[in-house]
């Protein structure tokens, strides 16, 4: 029998397939001083264990609580952060979206786990994708208990990766907020955005440098800084101002504005015979929203079921609760105003959804 193609003593080894362990736990090291950062009172042990540990006693002072749970990523934005070398806004846009979708019943963010992907583990990179996350979890006011950072090579290239990240919050059974709770005269209180947050830069980056040409160095003077700075701006992270506004005043509900828009969103806490109508001209969109439009010729309508337009989150709340609500916002410096209300569906506004009207301030 021909031993020509017989592997040799010590020729082959996961590291000769593409995987470093020693990196790993290089990695791991680096990170354990951002999630010390990122804990509650809680939260049991640090990582290092196959499990994130978290003290459910803390639930004992509910009288019936719901737990709820939101998973997500943060799209092709990681492609932005890849060719800049720029890691730690990353992390911090993983936990917005996954906090800010647990807010919106009404659920307080508790604690969450991320799982990172690449196809070659550098360490200090893999440290800052954490260290954003762990940034991102004290802003949010929940603990980062534990995740995985996996190695897949010939899936990914070596400085390719993705992430993920799921949360657990809870709310109290009778206060979960939605749609069941909207009335007609309620008011649509929006709250600004950060700028794209995590959604639609498929679109963007096919607009920026495909159609347009253009390079991440660009100077964009109505940006006030270059192109990549300006895709890179964190994800605003909404969970403590919307529980802040729950324990201030009365809210029916929130929609967190992602994928498929301000509208698209709103509709999913507006209940059938009623429908959201949401004035344009009641804000001015951030200049990236435009821009997107004028390089590649988007129509407005694909603009904004695509992109956030300037509204990342929504609260439907009594209209004596508005002066409370815009105070409450302001004080925690959340740019807001009463963007429309909620009618009785009709003819110009058919059941259970949302609609723009008017042109942008």
């Amino acid at each position: 029998m021909s031993t020509d193609n017989a592997p040799v003593a010590g020729g082959v080894s996961y590291a000769a397939a593409g995987v470093d362990i020693e990196a790993g736990e290089t990695a791991v090291e680096l990170m354990k001083k951002w999630v010390a950062k990122a804990q509650r009172p809680e939260s049991v042990g640090g990582i290092g264990g196959f499990a994130g540990l978290f003290d459910a006693s803390a639930l004992l002072r509910y009288r019936r609580p719901l737990l709820a749970s939101a998973t997500d990523g943060v799209g092709t934005k990681v492609a932005v952060a890849q060719r800049m070398d720029v890691h730690d806004t990353i992390g911090h846009d993983l936990v917005a979206m996954v906090v800010d979708d647990l807010v919106v019943c009404g659920a307080e963010p508790l604690f969450m786990t991320d799982y990172i992907c690449v196809g070659k583990v550098n360490p200090e990179r893999v440290a800052a994708v954490v260290k954003g996350i762990a940034e991102g979890c004290v802003l949010a006011g929940c603990a980062l208990v534990g995740g995985e950072t996996a190695e897949h090579p010939g899936l990914l290239g070596p400085d390719e990766y993705d992430v993920a990240g799921a949360g657990t919050g809870v709310v109290e059974a009778d206060a979960v907020l939605g749609a069941d709770r909207v009335r007609a005269g309620d008011a649509v209180v929006a709250m600004a955005s950060s700028g794209l947050h995590s959604n639609g830069y498929s679109l963007v980056r096919h607009v920026f440098f495909e159609l347009a040409g253009w390079t991440l160095e660009r100077e964009v003077p109505e940006f006030g800084r270059t192109l990549g700075e300006e895709l890179l701006t964190p994800t605003r992270i909404y969970s403590l101002d919307c529980l802040a506004l729950l324990r201030a005043t009365e809210v029916h509900a929130f929609a967190h504005v992602t994928g498929g828009g301000l509208a698209n969103n709103l509709a999913r806490v507006v209940p059938d015979g009623l429908h959201a109508r949401v004035d344009r001209a009641t804000w001015s969109p951030a200049p990236v929203f435009g821009t997107v439009a004028e390089a590649g010729g988007v129509a407005r309508g694909e603009l904004e079921k695509t992109l956030n337009m300037g509204v990342g989150m929504i609260a439907v709340v009594p209209q004596e609760s508005v002066g409370t609500a815009l105070a409450t916002l302001a004080d925690r410096n959340v740019p807001a105003w009463v963007a429309g209300e909620i009618v009785t569906a009709g003819d110009r506004a058919p059941g259970g959804g949302a609609s723009l009207t008017g042109d942008y301030a």
